[in-house]
């Protein structure tokens, strides 16, 4: 696996780059050694955070994780990729062209599906044409984090989402 790291607000000291590498690189045996690994190492206020980013075609195997201590969140960030990897194998590698980016063993073994994705709740509702800043104002209003609508600009479904720090986000689908 090749690792790209970089830090913001905080150096990524010699011990941060082998805790790095040591512990994500436990996911190599998923993976080709050429593999990408993009990681993110950032601080803010007492807040050490771990963005780990792996792209595959088609696909971005992505986790980021925060603690008081960055070893805890790269600790914590490797188990999540490995959970998901185990969890999506089957998902990841259906789509044949995946499968170059993982290790032939990866895909041959067989996981136990720790928890299937089950929908439970199915909801249907009119979509009006609305501008985004209307949709954010509805969102607020119903108290939810997301809102889908219909842009009355462009006429497309899109979503509206609450980001941190009291902004919001626009998703719009490329044509």
């Amino acid at each position: 696996m090749k690792f790209i790291i970089v830090g913001k607000n905080i150096e990524v000291t010699e011990g941060l780059k082998s805790a790095v590498e040591d512990k994500i690189g436990k996911l190599e045996k998923y993976f080709t050694p050429d593999t990408e690994v993009h990681v993110t190492l950032s601080v803010e206020k007492e807040r050490q955070k771990i963005e780990v980013t792996i792209p595959v075609k088609g696909n971005i195997i992505r986790s980021e994780q925060v603690s008081s201590d960055m070893y805890i969140s790269i600790d914590l960030v490797e188990e999540i990729i490995e959970r998901q990897l185990k969890k999506y194998k089957t998902k990841l590698v259906d789509q044949q062209q995946n499968a170059s980016f993982f290790k032939q063993e990866y895909i041959d073994k067989d996981f136990m599906d720790e928890e299937e994705i089950k929908i439970i709740r199915t909801k249907r509702f009119d979509i009006k044409p609305m501008y985004p800043e209307d949709a954010c104002v509805q969102m607020e209003l119903l108290g939810h984090n997301f809102y889908v609508f219909c842009n009355a600009e462009t006429e497309q479904v899109n979503v509206v989402y609450k980001r941190k720090g009291n902004t919001y986000g626009l998703i719009e689908p490329e044509v």
